[in-house]
This record gives structure tokens, sequence and C-alpha cells, in this order.
């Protein structure tokens, strides 16, 4: 079955969340849901579909906003990287930035590398530090689909400037561990538009 991403834009700061089905499926993934619970309840309901899982690419508190809210009304499990429960849990997911004190404690913390399968697809953990200690990309090998959070944009990257953040680290991963991937790998990113692993490659040449 091919795999359906659907993305929604979320919260003050124009988070994208992502909804990631299997075509005729009725269970759902949602990675990033940064804001906005109900109205990603309501487009989950639109696509006839119900989530079994939360996949967070990083901490922040336009990543994480809605995760709670969804976590107890589906009863669903929520998935972070090991290195960002830090992040997860204190005030260094910045949610002090817009008046608010968020945190998330994730149900399983992931390792690099590790193949999760959930919904009858599979999501390998590419950790990407840089942006936040435990920023974490997820890769969907055979669909050629990459979540990249905001390790890597459009021609672009995250800002480094936060607690643990790291421009040297996030140059390492966007280099090392992304740029090493396949062409034509759509990346779907946690601001802004897709792009591609192709595209990206001509922008970090001087690397």
């Amino acid at each position: 079955m091919s795999v359906c991403v659907n993305k929604m834009i979320v919260g003050p700061v124009r988070t994208n969340c992502y909804i990631v089905y299997q075509e005729g499926s009725d269970k759902a993934v949602i990675i990033d849901p940064g804001d906005d619970a109900f109205e990603i309840e309501y487009r989950m309901n639109t696509l006839k579909v119900k989530p079994v899982a939360i996949l967070l690419t990083h901490g922040h508190f336009d990543h994480i906003g809605a995760v709670n809210t969804l976590k107890e009304h589906f009863g669903i499990e929520v998935y972070a990287f090991r290195d960002e429960k830090e992040i997860l849990t204190t005030d260094k997911n910045l949610g002090r930035m817009v008046g608010e004190r968020i945190t998330v404690e994730a149900d399983k913390y992931l390792t690099d590398g590790f193949v999760t399968e959930i919904a009858g697809m599979h999501f390998k953990v590419i950790h990407t530090p840089g942006h936040t200690i435990g920023s974490c990309c997820y890769l969907m090998e055979e669909e050629k689909i990459l979540f990249s959070g905001d390790t890597l944009f459009y021609h672009s990257h995250g800002r480094t400037d936060f607690p643990t953040g790291s421009q040297s680290a996030i140059i390492r991963s966007i280099v090392d561990k992304l740029l090493v991937l396949d062409d034509d790998i759509i990346v779907y990113p946690g601001h802004e538009e897709d792009t591609t692993i192709g595209s990206e490659k001509m922008i970090y040449d001087c690397y």
C-alpha cells in the first residue's frame, strides 16, 4: 500500500504537522502536533483515520503543543529521541516565549538507527543533533520519505542559538547523515515547503 502524507500548518510559528497513513488504512501516525489539537482531530476525521502514535522530531514548544491533549484523548504513545528528554520536560523547550509552560513525557525514547514499525509503516530514527541535542529525523526508506523536523529546511536549516543547539553539529548532521541519502528522497521539514535530498546537496556542496 502507498503511504499518504497529509500536512497541516499549526500554531503561532506555522509549524508543519504531518498525518501519515497507508492508503486504505484507518490507522495513522502524527508527526509533530505543535498546536491546534482539535483541528488535527477534525482533519483526521475528514481523512477517516485514527492516530495510533505520535512521533516527535524534537521538543520545542511549537512541535509539542497538542501532544498531551491528543495523547489523553486517543490513549496513544509518544515517541522521541532519548537525548531530548531534558528539552521535552523543562523550560528549555521555549514554551515561556509564548507565555506557556508546556512539558511532555515520551512513552518511548528511541536510539539512533532504530527502526520502529507503527500501523504497518516503518520509521528509521536518524539522530541529527544541532537544532537541539536530541533532534532526530524519521526516514521511511522504502517510500523515500524523510521527516526532518527543524534540522533541514528548504535550502536552509534550523536555528542553533537555543539551549543545546550547535551550528557545527547541525552541519555535521546534515552533511554526514542526511545528504548521504538518495537524491530522490522527499524531505518534509518542520517549517515551510518540502524539498528533496538532491536539491539540498547543491546548497551544501561547500562542506
